[in-house]
């Protein structure tokens, strides 16, 4: 690899240079699945910082080949022979694996969860026994995994931590639920699921947990509007940030 390695955006003129240096062992490609516009996709604002003018590459970094490293490697053998027990290919399970800032990441077919996250949980050699819950990230511009599902896992036995990425599309946001594996993700589950849409298939009772019941849309999702909500119980309404402060 060369010392810079540039990465096309799909828009033009703009490329990212990945420094071969700074990347972790075995990472051969990035995936940029988009282009962020200024600061908070606020433009129009008045805004005298320059923040407004900024156009960054959204890049999420490629799979990492063997050997990860530390004792990444003897988890993966051990997940992967778990796996395998229970009649389920680590391959078939296993979209890619990501080591990157000194942590690995599985991303999981969210068909395979159920399974993968028994093994993380039964294995001796593992003993992921908590799961500290589940975060929902919206990338509007991953075409057909636009909504992700992260989870990260504790290990207070063998004090090692993991994280579990599964992904789904915008038109069919549902995921299996882990409640039955680790029962305390009750709420983390409802908290996504109101604030991204998510739907985790097998929740006891997938129901808001900070909005409102009837409350329209999901507002931490990339498509929601920023401002010109009404604030509930008031009758007011914030306006959109590029229309709340203006310089002539």
């Amino acid at each position: 690899m060369s010392d810079q390695q540039p990465v096309s955006t799909g828009e033009a003129g703009l490329e990212v240079a990945a420094s071969a240096t700074t990347l972790p062992e075995g990472l051969r490609e990035l995936e940029v699945i988009g282009v962020r516009h200024g600061a908070f996709a606020a433009q129009d604002g008045g805004d005298t910082s320059g923040f407004g003018g900024l156009v960054a590459p959204i890049v999420m970094p490629g799979p990492t080949e063997r050997p990860y490293g530390e004792w990444f490697d003897a988890a993966a053998d051990e997940i992967e022979l778990a796996l395998a027990d229970r009649g389920v290919p680590m391959t078939s399970a296993v979209e890619k694996v990501v080591v990157d800032r000194g942590e690995i990441t599985f991303f999981v077919r969210r068909e395979h969860l159920l399974p993968f996250a028994s093994v993380l949980r039964d294995e001796p050699a593992l003993r992921f026994e908590m799961c500290m819950g589940v975060n929902g990230v919206h990338y509007p511009g991953d075409t057909g995994r636009e909504l992700h599902a992260v989870y990260p896992f504790l290990s207070v036995t063998h004090n090692r931590r993991i994280r579990v990425e599964v992904t789904c599309p915008d038109g069919d946001a549902r995921i299996p639920s882990i409640t039955s594996v680790y029962p305390a993700n009750d709420w983390h589950e409802r908290e996504t699921y109101d604030f991204f849409g998510i739907v985790f298939e097998g929740h006891p009772a997938l129901t808001r947990i900070e909005m409102p019941d009837d409350w329209p849309g999901h507002p931490q999702r990339k498509d929601y509007p920023l401002g010109g909500i009404p604030v509930e119980y008031k009758g007011a309404e914030v306006p959109p940030p590029d229309q709340r402060r203006a310089y002539t």
